[in-house]
């Protein structure tokens, strides 16, 4: 033990720390929003509410902690956006017993592929082009989001991006943390924080027995985690190994449905790989060195932990940022891990249009049976990949020139 926290020690860094902290209010400002959606649509009690917040973030923390730790990696688990997305339109349509019933099917399903490798298989037919083409188009939108965010706030944002730029130049390692604590020092001078009441009470879980049903299997369990795979782990994955990482596929996978089950008789709907807060905590701007990015997990791990612990109420806080802030400095935290998704999905020439495709499709925001673009983009780069390469589609030669031919005569007669 006291050999395990002199390497914390010495593989801490500040940047590491405000990566996690960053990673976690970009959780909380925008796709927690959903969750309370769904919640509303259903109709469901504070106290189930809360007791929902209370078990993804205690999720998110215990598997990201655990993971991170024992891989040695910057594991980034969260709740599926996804997943809450789809329960929007579909909670209300079943009890909440049997919405638990169908969310212990879909992290057991998660288990499953996880343990049996059946997702990893997956994970190594997709060429690594492919996979960074869609990195690139699930993080496009919030780079853009940097610059889209100047006329709504330019006194806040045109500093903010001043900041970044010039630690950049001098202390790169620092410029996020630059451009958070300028970012929340203008707010406050301007007048910009939120003055909403935040409570500090602390969560108290609700164990809901679950009751499974053929309908809410078929209609919600199948549909969430088909969503979660496709649309969560599979680009969390491609994030971690855009990155530089080898991650244990098969156990991060199981990892997080094991998690899934056990909290889901609690609320949560889902524990899976992040994406867009991963790669805030894999790249350069987290650390220096790679191999002590982890710090970065732990450390988004622990945020997630305290806050889980007030469950829903304490969320209220992160809502006091400006929207324009947390939009700028979350696209920038995220400007490293697009640029590397660029350049790896054109990095290979006989893969470029195909990567241009998934990339296209990708930023398009193209949703069919309630399932997003990332795996549209991932399929539609992946056949176009198939078509343009494979030998099982025949080539039509171009008829040679007559100067060839005769080049080729020549060249057979010396």
């Amino acid at each position: 033990m006291p050999g395990q926290l002199q390497q914390l020690k010495t593989d801490y860094a500040n940047s590491a720390l405000v990566a996690g902290l960053i990673a976690v209010i970009v959780s909380y400002a925008g796709p927690l929003i959903i969750v309370f959606q769904a919640a509303q649509a259903a109709g469901l009690s504070p106290e189930q509410v809360s007791s929902w917040v209370w078990a993804i973030s205690i999720g998110s923390a215990l598997s990201g902690i655990y993971l991170s730790w024992r891989l040695k990696i910057p594991i980034i688990t969260a709740w599926s956006t996804p997943g809450a997305a789809l329960l929007v339109a579909s909670l209300g349509q079943y009890s909440f017993e049997q919405a638990i019933g169908a969310y212990l099917v879909s992290a057991g399903l998660i288990f499953i592929f996880g343990l049996t490798g059946w997702f990893q298989t997956m994970m190594d037919k997709i060429p690594k082009s492919i996979a960074s083409a869609m990195l690139a188009g699930i993080l496009f939108n919030f780079g853009v989001s940097v610059f889209t965010s100047i006329p709504l706030s330019p006194e806040l944002v045109l500093p903010v991006l001043l900041a970044y730029l010039i630690t950049k130049r001098v202390l790169p390692r620092y410029a996020i943390v630059s451009a958070l604590f300028s970012g929340v020092a203008l707010a406050f001078l301007f007048g910009q924080i939120g003055q909403a009441e935040v409570d500090f009470a602390f969560a108290t879980p609700v164990f809901t027995y679950p009751e499974f049903s053929l309908s809410a299997i078929i209609g919600l369990a199948i549909p969430l985690f088909i969503v979660t795979m496709t649309s969560q782990n599979v680009p969390g994955v491609a994030v971690l190994k855009s990155a530089g990482y080898q991650p244990a596929v098969n156990t991060v996978i199981s990892g997080t449905g094991l998690v899934s089950v056990l909290l889901a008789p609690f609320g949560a709907h889902g524990i899976n790989l992040a994406a867009i807060t991963a790669a805030i905590c894999t790249g350069e701007e987290s650390h220096k060195d790679a191999s002590k990015r982890y710090i970065a997990g732990l450390s988004c791990g622990a945020f997630y932990l305290i806050i889980g612990l007030f469950g829903a109420t304490i969320a209220s806080a992160f809502s006091i940022l400006p929207a324009a802030l947390v939009a700028t400095v979350a696209g920038l935290a995220l400007f490293g891990a697009l640029s590397n998704g660029l350049h790896g999905a054109m990095a290979i020439d006989k893969e470029r249009e195909a990567a241009l495709i998934t990339f296209l499709v990708t930023v398009s925001g193209l949703s069919i049976y309630g399932v997003g673009a990332a795996f549209w983009g991932l399929i539609a780069g992946m056949v176009t990949c198939w078509l343009l390469n494979s030998n099982l589609v025949p080539t039509i030669k171009k008829p040679k020139k007559q100067t060839e031919q005769l080049a080729e005569q020549s060249a057979k007669v010396q």
